[in-house]
């Protein structure tokens, strides 16, 4: 039963975007305890995709699923009162039963399909739709509404970065929890928190200690990732209308 005042926050993201930021600015709340990607390990074990570190992520983390749900469902870590958990939706493979997902408060962090792709095609030469995570997230999405009968937070990557402090607060109002101006910066490095593929993917954000202004940049994607980029658009756009902070849809460009 969850204690008064709990709360269990997850927040489902795709890759490259700035999920471990966010990590970082709740894992610097003095009431928070944090998890990175927890789900990760046992993706990958069932999934056997090439990713940095794979063999060693297998050996070091989790990778049965239903021991990990127990943990993020039970006693918050250390006597805290948030727990924040990070999540990539792709992780959440369709086998894993969803019957658990109704304990924790979901959230879900959004980026331009052009941006993301243009990043993620560095890592992942030939992404697939899954690969997006945007199919999960509407999947998971459309289930916070029908259970709710209102619609979860959604937190839009560059929303984030134009304007921190007021993102933020908005996103603890959604969550009911008190914004603290500590969510806005943090010391440098490696947590014991961060997964082991920290020292793969987390360069930049151990090198960070704060939030990075959002800088718009051209982008031309290759020929072979444009009927990709479509197909990722309407699961974009779908959760994009609903972003904190803004009360219209954005006009999204080709």
């Amino acid at each position: 039963m969850r204690a008064a005042g709990e709360r269990r926050i997850a927040m489902w993201s795709g890759p490259r975007n700035i999920s471990t930021a966010m990590m970082r600015a709740w894992g610097n709340r003095p009431d928070t305890v944090v998890c990175d990607e927890p789900l990760y390990a046992h993706y990958l074990l069932h999934t056997r995709l090439p990713h940095p570190g794979a063999d060693e992520i297998i050996r070091r983390h989790d990778t049965d699923w239903r021991r990990v749900v127990s943990w993020l469902i039970g006693p918050i870590p250390e006597g805290k009162r948030i727990f924040y958990q990070k999540h990539m939706a792709h992780h959440l493979l369709p086998h894993i039963e969803r019957g658990w997902l109704r304990h924790l408060t979901h959230c879900f962090l959004i980026r331009h399909p052009r941006e993301m792709l243009a990043s993620l095609h560095r890592f992942l030469p030939e992404p697939t739709l899954l690969d997006t995570g945007l199919p999960q997230q509407v999947e998971l999405f459309d289930r916070e509404c029908e259970r709710l009968g209102r619609v979860p937070p959604v937190l839009d990557a560059a929303d984030v970065l134009r304007d921190p402090p007021r993102l933020l607060r908005l996103l603890c109002e959604a969550v009911d929890v008190p914004f603290t101006p500590a969510m806005l910066s943090w010391p440098p490095g490696r947590r014991p928190t961060d997964g082991v593929w920290a020292k793969y993917w987390y360069a930049s954000v151990e090198r960070s200690t704060g939030w990075e202004p959002y800088v718009p940049r051209p982008i031309e994607l290759p020929p072979a990732l444009l009927p990709l980029y479509e197909e990722c658009l309407p699961y974009y756009e779908r959760l994009s209308r609903h972003r904190l902070g803004a009360p219209s849809p954005r006009e999204v460009r080709p």
